[in-house]
């Protein structure tokens, strides 16, 4: 009996412990779920009978290497930050780790340690990153294995809401971690490559640089830049293109609404306010402007940043109560914990809404004399508040990984991620068996509409 430890079980573990426990009647696995609250650990494991639920702390060292050394596979869900202490005793104790999480630069230092012990620590295999780099992947092999060359490549991907549910002015709510949305742009310039030239965008204007794109059925989105294209250029084997460009899809308005809070400083997460528990959202967004005794802090908002009265930007601003007397009750919190705990009031899930999972990739690819562009999209809508499209998106790729590599059919060892066939095109036929399929358009490109893109 194969035993997979799962560390972590929250929100997007749901759709993972699913699979699994469907799978392990079958398989005759044992499924050990762990997390330092138990009854969450408790909820997830359903009584099912191949499965067992334990308190687990993942700092305790002597438990954590207990419980690693007893399982043939371990699934952290745990923070990024902390993938480093598992990693470490599943080299140790010769076990194969998954995980959805980028690579760190302390993770990828393991991968030699990793291969002298016969262990695969496969990272980056969810959602975002996940599916974007499996899909990718298919499609820039698929032009390549016909002979032709790539000269551009851009993605998209979002965490929205289904549109049955988009029932606030944002057209958004938290489908993903809060503190990741806030600082969405944090961390340096933003980087990509451009018609063969290197371009940067400030944090500062991040926000204001979109674009628009249209899919099928469910209307226009925007999208602006996300972290750092350039190293995907390498990965992706994309030497040579002239553009590569990765983003991050919202609908149109929510980009030009946000960019409010990042012109003020209210993202900022380097200081901590003081006697923040007792500020209201009124004075936490009047702190951040000139002081005027005669002006509200909604006309010194509306002048500083020259917002007209009537915009839809306004509407927003106003239907999260952040001119409200509401107190932040925080203590010691920087401006970006405080804007989460305000926008945690009003974009957590309720109850009868619905997220949805929009993924979309452009590929234009040619043999000098003719170029043709393809566009290929992804679109899943949640279940209910437990099998979310998040959950299913980034959860089922990590159960179907850690089927095949038990099954003995990834023989890969050492950091990798999902951009090898041997990974992502069983992965990806699993998981188009579950409804996770891209619809593609192809269209050959003349001159003018070249000179456009």
């Amino acid at each position: 009996m194969h035993k997979i430890f799962i560390i972590g079980a929250g929100r997007s573990a749901s759709s993972l412990i699913s699979h699994l426990q469907e799978r392990s009647l079958e398989k005759n696995w044992k499924l050990v779920i762990g997390d330092f609250q138990k009854e969450l650990a408790e909820s997830k494991a359903k009584n099912h009978p191949h499965c067992e639920a334990i308190f687990f702390d993942a700092n305790d060292a002597t438990q954590r290497k207990a419980e690693i050394s007893q399982a043939d596979i371990v699934i952290s869900m745990l923070p990024a930050s902390m993938h480093y202490l598992v990693a470490k005793d599943c080299i140790a104790l010769k076990k194969h780790l998954i995980t959805a999480s980028y690579v760190s630069k302390e993770i990828e230092q393991l991968h030699q340690e990793a291969i002298k012990n016969d262990v695969l620590l496969l990272n980056e295999i969810g959602l975002d990153p996940g599916i974007d780099h499996m899909s990718a992947m298919q499609m820039i092999k698929g032009a390549k294995d016909k002979g032709y060359h790539i000269e551009a490549f851009e993605s998209f991907a979002g965490g929205l809401l289904a549109p049955e549910s988009e029932n606030n002015p944002w057209k958004y709510k938290f489908t993903w971690n809060p503190r990741n949305v806030v600082l969405a742009g944090h961390g340096g310039a933003v980087k990509f490559l451009h018609n063969g030239r290197y371009k940067y965008i400030p944090y500062n204007r991040v926000f204001r640089r979109t674009e628009i794109i249209n899919i099928d059925g469910y209307g226009r989105f925007e999208g602006y830049a996300n972290r750092d294209s350039l190293k995907y250029i390498e990965k992706y084997g994309l030497q040579n293109t002239p553009t590569v460009y990765r983003g991050t899809l919202r609908r149109p308005g929510f980009c030009r609404a946000w960019d409010c809070f990042v012109k003020i400083g209210a993202t900022d997460d380097s200081y901590i306010m003081e006697n923040s528990e007792n500020m209201t959202y009124r004075e936490f967004i009047n702190s951040f402007l000139a002081y005027n005794p005669n002006d509200s802090v909604e006309l010194k908002l509306m002048y500083y940043l020259k917002i007209d009265q009537d915009s839809d930007v306004i509407e927003k601003l106003h239907s999260l109560d952040i001119f409200s007397d509401k107190k932040v009750g925080l203590k010691n919190a920087t401006p970006a914990q405080i804007l989460q705990k305000i926008l945690e009031d009003k974009w957590t899930l309720a109850p009868t809404d619905k997220d949805m999972i929009v993924m979309y990739h452009k590929l234009v690819y040619g043999t000098g004399t003719t170029h043709r562009l393809l566009t290929s999209h992804m679109v899943i809508k949640g279940d209910d508040q437990v099998e979310t499209a998040m959950a299913k998106t980034v959860g089922w790729p990590m159960a179907i990984a850690t089927e095949l590599l038990l099954d003995g059919k990834i023989s890969m060892r050492g950091v990798q991620i999902p951009i090898h066939p041997e990974i992502y095109e069983p992965v990806l036929s699993a998981l188009a068996q579950k409804g996770i399929v891209f619809q593609e358009h192809e269209i050959e490109l003349d001159p003018q509409q070249m000179s456009s893109l």
